[in-house]
């Protein structure tokens, strides 16, 4: 790459000759664009929508916390959803199915007079008892610690265990909507993004227009494109505004918070995968949330990393804190991602965590498996795809840990609410 002294014009040379860097990087951008664009219509024919797989029998009672051969009773004497019979006799079950059962169970157990026994099948959060809205943010100001795959497991295994979740893809690069099928600068037009619920113009809509149903029942997206940028940019301006004595509405800390609030009574957990960066985005997030995750890869630059981005937030959530911004945290953990348990220095660096944090690092670490990694291949999680395309010992290690991790955030909610105090 070269720089002509006389217009300061940044060019890429090739074997074609010279070529102005911005008119490259946008041939090479549609080209990627396109090649993506025919890969999505490859793999999800032909309206280019990802589908959900459906759930064995077996899968849907671990999901519901009932036997098996409960669920076959239920079957055979036609009571809730029934399922889909394939080869053998085996049945399957949709996630809207499996949702329609929690509602059937916990409707029978509520007749009963087992409330508890209801809440285990349909977790809802109830607001007559003071369970506030849980919203997360996953955060890490370093590329590669594992943020988004987090981030959308965490959604999707809630969403699993009978909770409403909203995923916020608060990253312009928009990792997560990728994630759910979506082609940004293909799928979405202006005001698409969250950005369109916290822009300063006057002109924001309600957080409930731009919130798009996915293919994954109970669990809804606010997707992600290079429009969030706009914020970083907009925010110093609209500052500058205010001290020349205009209203600007709700300050940059409280817009997310204050976008919330239009949907808040449709949900219970709002996941947020943040930006890789320390910007306005990312603090209005922390200033909305009620807890936080941050990843963290166990190799000592990312560590030392980490620590930055700590005073870095310290800093700047004191600033927020002394301008009026509320900070009261639920939990804030640290989640060890990539972790491969045979690595030694790997397993020193989290020993050293847990001596220096104690409980806020958590107990299960997320592994290292190409499990995930070959799922992701083709935009898909762990938690849709089935067993049968992996190695069986490979996908049930990978299971495992991503279950354990998920599990123990959802019991963090549920003590956020209260519910180990009520039963």
């Amino acid at each position: 790459m070269a720089v002509t002294p006389d217009t300061a014009t940044v060019r890429i040379e090739d074997g074609a000759g010279r070529q102005s860097a911005d008119i490259a990087i946008a041939a090479d951008a549609h080209a990627l664009s396109d090649q993506l664009k025919a890969m999505r219509e490859r793999l999800f024919p032909p309206t280019a929508q990802k589908t959900l797989r459906a759930f064995s029998s077996g899968e849907a009672a671990r999901l519901i916390g009932v036997s098996d051969g409960y669920l076959r009773q239920l079957s055979l004497a036609g009571e809730g959803p029934q399922p889909e019979t394939g080869n053998g006799g085996r049945r399957f079950y949709s996630l809207a199915d499996i949702g329609a059962l929690r509602r059937y169970l916990a409707d029978q157990a509520l007749a009963k007079g087992n409330t508890s026994k209801a809440r285990i099948y349909l977790p809802w959060r109830d607001e007559a008892a003071g369970e506030h809205l849980q919203v997360i943010s996953v955060t890490n100001f370093k590329g590669g610690s594992g943020k988004t795959t987090s981030a959308v497991h965490l959604a999707q295994y809630l969403a699993l265990t009978g909770h409403r979740v909203l995923a916020i893809d608060l990253d312009p690069q928009a990792s997560l909507s990728a994630m759910f099928g979506y082609q940004p600068e293909l799928d979405l037009s202006g005001n698409d993004t969250l950005y369109g619920a916290i822009r300063y113009d006057g002109e924001p809509r309600r957080l409930s227009e731009i919130v798009r149903s996915t293919y994954f029942p109970g669990l809804d997206l606010v997707p992600g494109n290079l429009e969030l940028q706009e914020f970083e940019h907009a925010t110093p301006q609209a500052l500058l505004r205010r001290q020349e004595g205009h209203d600007i509405g709700p300050l940059f800390f409280a817009r997310i918070q204050a976008a919330l609030t239009d949907v808040a009574k449709d949900y219970d957990v709002v996941v947020i995968d943040c930006p890789p960066q320390l910007g306005y985005l990312t603090l209005s997030a922390l200033c909305a949330s009620t807890s936080v995750l941050v990843t963290v890869h166990p190799q000592m630059l990312d560590v030392a990393s980490m620590n930055q981005f700590l005073f870095m937030t310290a800093d700047l959530l004191g600033v927020v804190r002394e301008a009026g911004g509320e900070l009261n945290f639920d939990f804030l953990r640290y989640l060890v991602t990539r972790f491969e348990p045979n690595d030694g220095p790997q397993a020193q660096i989290v020993g050293f965590m847990r001596s220096l944090f104690g409980g806020r690092v958590l107990t299960a670490p997320m592994v290292k498996s190409t499990a995930i990694s070959d799922a992701g291949l083709t935009k898909q999680t762990l938690y849709e795809v089935g067993r049968e395309n992996f190695t069986r010992t490979t996908y049930d290690r990978a299971m495992e840990s991503m279950n354990a991790v998920n599990a123990e955030i959802e019991a963090l909610v549920h003590a956020a609410w209260g519910r180990e105090k009520r039963g």
